[in-house]
């Protein structure tokens, strides 16, 4: 059976991300870490652990970003997508997707403090993954990339940062 990106959406109860692309939160802790036992750059406490849906379609794009926690992405469906990171070792690419010989896996982890994005490699498809946080997301710890930082820092990354930031 070939499911439509609509029907993901729908079934999901899917909205827009201030990254690009929409997801769901599915998953909140109930219990938190407490400030003091977190590394100095959390603002508070925070849940042991917090989980989304996260869909992209299309020419839709999850913009250069950071957060303070680990996130390890799963892919669920659809077709290949590229995660593309930089950090100050330059730029580093990883795929989430089925086609395990063609380089692709079904997790991947980007470390906390790592600016990064993803796009689909085919732009008449839709990639549905999940993203798991821990210590658990909060929007204080989400910030999105500028276009002008970026570009100072990784200037041979010009194309990419222009398609990935506003």
């Amino acid at each position: 059976m070939s499911v439509s990106a609509e029907y993901y959406i729908d079934k999901l109860k899917l909205k827009s991300h201030p990254e690009g692309g929409l997801y769901r939160r599915v998953y909140e802790a109930r219990e938190s870490i407490a400030q003091v036992a977190l590394p100095a750059r959390f603002s508070g406490a925070r849940t042991f652990a917090t989980s989304i849906y996260y869909f992209l379609r299309g020419d839709e794009v999850s913009r250069f970003h950071r957060i303070k926690s680990d996130e390890v992405w799963h892919f669920y469906a659809g077709s290949r997508l590229t995660l593309h990171m930089l950090n100050e070792k330059g730029y580093r690419e990883l795929y989430l997707g089925s086609e395990l010989e063609a380089g692709a896996a079904f997790q991947a982890v980007i470390p906390a403090g790592v600016w990064f994005g993803a796009s689909l490699e085919q732009q008449d498809s839709f990639a549905l993954v999940g993203c798991t946080v821990a210590p658990g997301f909060d929007f204080v710890d989400f910030e999105l990339a500028q276009r002008e930082a970026l570009l100072a820092q990784y200037p041979e990354q010009q194309e990419l940062i222009l398609r990935l930031t506003e």
